[in-house]
């Protein structure tokens, strides 16, 4: 079985029978509160300078109309806003408390104008065939209930020419990297979940949904097989995060 359908079963709440979907929102919603800090703090901030590094990818296209699919409380939105001044950035989310503590930052920001937040569903995107220039995903992808489906309407509101950006945690495989990697994610990342962020849950499906999702050379044929062309994947810091960028 494909890494892709085995990340399709990663729930958060196991004994729940809500859909993986219905799971996630709900997970997000009781995290709202406090995940930009265990985002900066787990990672020691250098799920910043990821970001950066994939939103480089697109300063020579230059878009001018992006959307940023999971876009949770907006960070790669507003990132994105501040180094490459397009028209405007609609950002949507499965999670109406993410997207609520994300308003109030744009807010704060001045960024009103350019950046949007909307509840939106990243398998049935409610807008036309060929409508952005730049899509972008950031630790997002795992999460979808359907991965390929989900692909599949990216690439179709993508105009010809148009790149897809995605940043996702991924597996390191060099010693001593990967020991220390598996020892923090599985049993020190669910403790600050449980202390910091009061969900315990939400920050052991972290761990498992990242060990199921596909990587690399398998990702990269998940979006070909999409529709995507001239699709390339960047591993960084020793494997732990990885940037896959696809074109139209």
């Amino acid at each position: 079985m494909s890494g892709k359908l085995n990340v399709e079963k990663i729930v958060p709440y196991t004994e729940s029978k809500l859909s993986k979907k219905e799971q996630i929102a709900t997970m997000f919603d009781d995290i709202a509160h406090r995940y930009d800090f265990l985002n900066h703090f787990m990672s020691l901030g250098i799920d910043i300078i990821w970001r950066k590094k994939a939103l480089g990818y697109l300063k020579s296209l230059q878009p001018k109309k992006m959307l940023d699919v999971a876009t949770g409380t907006g960070d790669f939105a507003i990132m994105a806003a501040k180094r490459l001044h397009p028209d405007h950035i609609t950002g949507i989310d499965i999670s109406e408390g993410m997207l609520s503590h994300g308003r109030e930052k744009i807010e704060k920001a001045g960024l009103a104008k350019q950046i949007s937040l909307q509840l939106g569903d990243s398998e049935t995107i409610s807008f036309p065939d060929k409508t952005f220039d730049a899509i972008t995903v950031a630790f997002g992808v795992r999460n979808f209930e359907n991965l390929h489906k989900g692909l599949q309407e990216m690439n179709r509101v993508l105009k010809p020419g148009g790149k897809l950006v995605i940043l996702e945690f991924s597996n390191p495989t060099v010693f001593p990297i990967k020991q220390f990697y598996n020892l923090y994610f599985r049993y020190i990342t669910p403790l600050f979940g449980k202390w910091i962020a009061k969900s315990q849950a939400a920050y052991s499906y972290l761990p498992e949904s990242v060990k199921a999702f596909p990587q690399g050379e398998e990702m990269c044929n998940i979006l070909k097989n999409t529709g995507f062309q001239a699709v390339t994947c960047k591993t960084l810091t020793f494997g732990i995060c990885s940037i896959y960028v696809a074109s139209y």
